[in-house]
């Protein structure tokens, strides 16, 4: 139960530094970090920030019952990170360096100095590159999680920051594989037999819906949506596993994009998905999740997508519509500062 606003964050320098850069400096800083991150996981680090929005955290922040705010807006499932500090990254390749990251921030927090001028981006460079220089890794590995760390801090609070563990979520097998090798595996298509090229309806695509369990997958036809394909996974008790799951690996409710319960976010295979349709497009602003003209963009609603070959997604915890609310929020600060 959530009786008490999200989160009280306790005034630290540093807190103080990131409570004065709001979303659309965040926004900025995404889109000047993404140039030095890694192709495993440009699209990575940008559905993560899709996925914990900072609107939405203050949002709740600001509200005077958070409770009843989150009924008011359909939310299911686990939005908040101080509940998911260690786990809402594991599918950032930049997870594997989790503790070092962590550790990192931790003490760049402790000896902030607040009369640095630095840009934001510049401060979560800084950091990623102390890690890979002591952890002896690419740069540019480390920047999607350390970007993904700085968010957390703001929106879990410094202690508790402080007091998860840092545990990398992999196992070994997983936690060993190069990035060269996880974009191999995202690019491959399934293989048709000999006479694959002739073939059209019956083709079969793979959806991968998490990257690091190698199970984690379910066929599905050419051009079928991908909730539908997912529909007909009976390898696991969805519903137990996750409330919002009544059928198969990704939640769905409605199948008509009415619900926003299916939402995903691609990590490979973009290109390989149908173009978004208009009320595709239309309700997905509404539900807050993206807001875009792009037409494939990182985050999809699944019973809308198509899928015309192989693709690999994550699915988020949680789903709501918060889109007109946060709308609102902008409209009435707006109108209140004139």
């Amino acid at each position: 139960m959530m009786t008490t606003k999200t989160n009280t964050i306790s005034e630290t320098p540093f807190v103080t530094y990131l409570n004065q850069h709001g979303e659309e400096t965040w926004a900025a800083t995404l889109t000047a970090l993404l140039r030095f991150v890694h192709d495993v996981d440009k699209s990575a680090t940008q559905n993560w920030f899709a996925f914990y929005p900072l609107s939405l955290f203050h949002a709740f922040q600001q509200a005077a019952d958070p409770e009843k705010l989150a009924r008011e807006l359909l939310l299911q499932g686990h939005f908040q990170l101080k509940d998911q500090i260690d786990s809402s990254h594991k599918f950032l390749y930049g997870h594997r360096y989790w503790p070092e990251v962590k550790k990192a921030i931790e003490a760049f927090v402790a000896n902030f100095n607040a009369a640095d001028n630095a840009s934001l981006s510049d401060q979560i460079l800084k950091v990623a590159r102390e890690v890979a220089q002591t952890s002896k890794v690419d740069e540019s590995l480390v920047v999607g999680i350390t970007a993904a760390g700085f968010m957390t801090v703001e929106q879990s609070g410094v202690v508790n920051f402080q007091n998860a563990k840092g545990a990398i979520l992999l196992d070994r097998k997983h936690a060993k594989k190069s990035p060269e090798q996880v974009l191999r595996e995202r690019a491959v298509d399934d293989s048709q037999g000999l006479l694959g090229f002739l073939k059209t309806v019956d083709k079969k695509w793979t959806i991968t819906y998490d990257e690091n369990d190698d199970s984690a997958k379910y066929k599905m036809n050419h051009e079928q949506d991908m909730a539908w394909g997912a529909a007909d996974d009976r390898t696991r008790n969805w519903r137990e596993i996750d409330p919002r799951r009544p059928e198969g690996p990704i939640p769905v409710e409605c199948r008509s994009a009415s619900c926003g319960t299916c939402w995903v976010g691609i990590l490979g295979g973009v290109e390989k998905l149908s173009d978004v349709a208009a009320r595709e497009g239309k309700k997905i602003k509404e539900f807050g999740y993206i807001d875009t003209t792009e037409p494939k963009p990182l985050i999809r609603l699944a019973c809308q997508a198509r899928a015309l070959g192989a693709v690999s997604i994550v699915i988020p915890p949680w789903n709501g519509v918060f889109g007109k609310y946060l709308r609102s929020l902008k409209q009435t600060s707006e109108e209140s500062v004139e």
